[in-house]
């Protein structure tokens, strides 16, 4: 239950932060707001302030900014939406995309200060490194490790037999070596798990498929890199880059997959799958949680910015439709455009939702 509120709690931030972006831009501009609302409706209750209403709904996977004359009426009137010149029009939509990817950067900068967990490879100049681990960052299928139960995100702590121990695990190569001698070999491996320390018994195979090695395990050594705070800023927006790179390629995968296969990964996860990984992610500590959040930021932003009917990014490309043609979309088929696109949406988020019910739960 904890990690059902936990996960509203940081869903509702997001929301709030990228909805904010929408708010604060298209008051800049001096268009009326009608409604800030989290969640999308039927309405649980609104207050009234001004002349906007700020009201929290039914259905919480999502928000939205209800802006006079964004449905195309009143162009005459210097508060209305489409009265706007189709720059700030693009700003305003754009927004909410801005703030997500400024929320990363910011909470990154904080990470970085702190020091975030990170794979240690020859860090520059400056940086500090404590809390040096060795975790299991993969498991293959059918190998002696997946079926003893070590599963990813697992810190190796300790590796014994009857003759040797290894007590500092901090080199994968002092790992790697240990289970090369005990081939065939009962070993003890003692894993980190949460709080848990927790001792797995193990075989390691002599005959074993290429690339697994002889526990079927890959790891990383991972450890709490931070920078100076005049540093941290900068890494902050290198990590936020780099995530976003690596983000948009995943999303590019997924979709080539689904375009050729006509089935969606097992790697994408709807609300309920992120929901559990975010309980998962939560038990490896603070830090991991602060950025897994700049991480569904980053993919909040992506998401929206598509090129799809009822998203940001599909409003922006009737913007550039407008521009490119001299004069807007009829409001009907721009209408139907979101409203089919909105449908669509929610159709996947239930499917999704469906195969995290039978894959998590």
């Amino acid at each position: 239950m904890a990690t059902v509120f936990l996960f509203i709690a940081i869903l509702a931030i997001l929301i709030l932060v990228h909805e904010s972006g929408h708010f604060i831009m298209a008051k800049r501009a001096r268009a009326k707001v009608e409604e800030f609302g989290i969640g999308f409706p039927p309405r649980v209750f609104g207050i009234k302030k001004g002349e906007t209403v700020y009201s929290i709904n039914f259905l919480p996977i999502g928000g939205f900014v209800k802006i006079f004359g964004e449905d195309g009426e009143e162009k005459k009137d210097q508060r209305s939406f489409s009265s706007k010149p189709i720059a700030t029009r693009a700003l305003i939509i754009g927004a909410g995309v801005m703030m997500n990817i400024l929320l990363a950067i910011i909470i990154l900068s904080i990470g970085h200060t702190i020091g975030l967990p990170q794979v240690i490879d020859g860090e520059g100049a400056g940086a500090q490194i404590k809390n040096v681990v060795v975790r299991i960052a993969d498991t293959a299928k059918n190998s002696p490790a997946e079926a003893a139960g070590i599963k990813v995100g697992d810190i190796i702590y300790a590796i014994s037999s009857d003759a040797a121990d290894i007590t500092d695990t901090t080199d994968i190569t002092d790992i790697q070596n240990f289970t090369q001698q005990h081939l065939g070999q009962k070993i003890i491996i003692s894993v980190r798990r949460g709080d848990e320390i927790i001792q797995k018994d193990i075989i390691p195979r002599v005959n074993y498929p290429s690339g697994e090695g002889p526990l079927g395990i890959a790891m990383i050594k991972i450890g709490q890199v931070s920078y100076p705070f005049y540093i941290a800023p900068l890494k902050g927006v290198e990590s936020t880059f780099a995530i976003t790179l690596d983000t948009l390629r995943a999303f590019g995968k997924i979709f080539a997959d689904w375009f050729l296969t006509g089935k969606l990964t097992e790697d994408l996860a709807g609300p309920i799958g992120i929901a559990v990984i975010t309980g998962e992610v939560q038990k490896m500590g603070f830090i991991f949680l602060l950025q897994f959040i700049a991480l569904i930021s980053i993919n909040l932003a992506i998401i929206n910015v598509l090129p799809i009917p009822a998203l940001d990014g599909g409003r922006l490309l009737f913007l550039a439709i407008e521009k490119i043609k001299g004069s807007p979309v009829k409001q009907k088929y721009e209408k139907m455009a979101h409203t089919i696109g909105f449908a669509v949406l929610i159709f996947l988020m239930i499917l999704v939702t469906f195969r995290d019910i039978g894959k998590f739960l």
